[in-house]
């Protein structure tokens, strides 16, 4: 029996809008004549189901037999996906411009060379308008495959002119390829390591990135090629906790659809993406009055027609936009505020589970324990760090050691003085394991290992022996992400004045727009 996640047809078809589900029946209907199509009777039944359950659905059907279903399920699939490129070639420019080639060379196979060629004129301008590089390279080889195997007589100097145009998409898709494959590699890099946490393994990201680097020579339309270099410098300076550099990118990442805005309808995944590390910019450096423009401008967009053209950027927007939020009440410590966030995304985070990667999951779980924590319900916040615990993911391994620390302070909170011990050595050894101390975090431990027994005047000394010396590497680059994630001075200074968390971090954030 496949399940919700993992049955493909089930998966589709869920994805589906009504005006979608019409479509395909009138265009299954239109290409069969017949309304009694075994597809029809699988699409209907499996469209009704809450969870795939094949056995269920062999009950349902009784004129399809289990040795049938496979190949009826492939028949329905590919249906399914037919009926959307018709319907939506009109709403996606590169969908129009393949549907064009497709066109252009079903004339080319009945004889019709002449026409074949007005048809790769008129899209190579569409792709050219678009800087769909790969398509242009595509389009142009097909005109010379037509020039050198046929006698068109086009125009003169065609031949000339069809061979600079081949040399520079080629030059083009050159540079274009590698800086994708930089911006791809230093993202994965991330996705897996987390940030760069000592010397060592900064001097290893940064030899990797000069040394996949490629030469810049750009063409006036090189819309790609610079993208892929902001976003290549933008992963480099993140993973490096270079946080000036991060907003600097960030910044040139999504001024390039400012300056290209004909582009943001063609690549608006790319422009959420940069509108969401614009934000997270913004936020790590505690520019808190941008970090309030980027989130008006952000929320303005996801009303939008280009964020709601598709599940997509639909989802994608959701998902960035309350992230965004959640930190803007963190930074200003409206935890209450923020808690009355958390049952909508929530709610919204189940709607659309099977589009929204593990990754961004774990990240949105690890700012509602921050909340919860921050609104001082430990419990809660222990309920979200479990799940960040229990997820044997393989990446973000960073992000696993933050957790199972706020995961150790919240027992600690709570008094569970037998759970925080085995807890503590239980930490350490994953945190040796992985190579992940810090000097802060080697700091944390050390107290809590030496200060549950003591009673409340010691108690307070020691909270403000372990203040004065975690200030001293509050400036230091890789330190950042944990002062980031834990907020470990907003902590201690809560205890020592006698204050919640949420008291101390708003003062601050009141001071900080002075």
């Amino acid at each position: 029996m496949a399940n919700r996640n993992t049955d493909l047809l089930f998966q589709l078809l869920k994805s589906l809008e009504k005006s979608e589900k019409r479509n395909f029946k009138l265009f299954v209907q239109r290409n069969s004549g017949n309304k009694d199509l075994k597809i029809i009777s699988l699409f209907d039944a499996v469209d009704r189901m809450k969870d795939y359950d094949e056995n269920a659905l062999l009950k349902k059907i009784k004129n399809i037999e289990k040795t049938q279903l496979s190949n009826l399920k492939a028949h329905l699939y590919k249906e399914v996906l037919s009926s959307l490129r018709v319907m939506k070639s009109n709403e996606d420019v590169v969908l129009e411009i393949s549907e064009q080639i497709d066109y252009a060379r079903i004339l080319y196979n009945k004889g019709l060379f002449q026409q074949s060629l007005r048809v790769l004129e008129k899209v190579k301008e569409l792709a050219k308008a678009n800087n769909q590089l790969a398509y242009l390279n595509e389009i142009v080889s097909f005109e010379k495959k037509i020039e050198s195997l046929h006698i068109t007589r086009s125009f003169t100097n065609r031949a000339e002119k069809l061979t600079e145009e081949s040399r520079i998409v080629v030059k083009q898709n050159d540079l274009q390829s590698k800086l994708s494959n930089l911006a791809l590699l230093l993202y994965s890099w991330y996705v897996e390591q987390g940030h760069a946490r000592n010397a060592q393994e900064d001097e290893k990201i940064k030899a990797f990135f000069f040394s996949h680097l490629p030469e810049i020579s750009f063409e006036p339309d090189g819309f790609y090629e610079e993208l892929y270099l902001y976003q290549s410098y933008c992963w480099y300076a993140f993973i490096r906790q270079d946080f000036l550099m991060y907003y600097k990118y960030t910044h040139k990442w999504t001024e390039l659809f400012t300056e290209n805005s004909r582009m943001l309808s063609v690549e608006t995944m790319h422009y959420i993406k940069g509108m969401h590390n614009l934000m997270n910019a913004h936020f790590d450096v505690r520019n808190h009055k941008k970090f309030a423009e980027a989130l008006i401008r952000f929320e303005a967009f996801s009303e939008s027609k280009d964020a709601l053209h598709s599940d997509n950027t639909k989802v994608q927007t959701f998902v960035y936009l309350y992230s965004a939020k959640l930190n803007q009440h963190i930074i200003s410590g409206n935890f209450e505020e923020a808690l009355k966030l958390i049952p909508f995304v929530e709610d919204k985070i189940n709607e659309y589970s099977m589009f929204i990667d593990r990754h961004r999951i774990l990240v949105i779980r690890y700012k509602m324990a921050m909340v919860s924590f921050g609104a001082g319900d430990f419990g809660k916040s222990i309920d979200y760090l479990n799940k960040i615990i229990n997820e044997n993911s393989g990446f973000r391994t960073d992000l696993q050691c933050y957790a199972r620390l706020l995961h150790l302070i919240a027992h600690y909170e709570l008094g569970n003085i037998e759970l925080v011990e085995y807890l503590t050595k239980s930490v350490y050894r994953f945190m040796a394991k992985m190579q992940l101390f810090t000097i802060v975090e080697a700091e944390i431990f050390r107290f809590l290992r030496s200060s549950f027994h003591s009673d409340r005047k010691e108690l307070k000394k020691q909270f403000e022996l372990l203040l004065n010396e975690l200030k001293k590497h509050e400036g230091k680059r890789f330190e950042a992400r944990t002062f980031a994630y834990l907020d470990i001075i907003s902590w201690l200074e809560s205890k020592i004045k006698s204050k919640t968390m949420a008291d101390v971090i708003k003062e601050k954030f009141v001071q900080s727009k002075r």
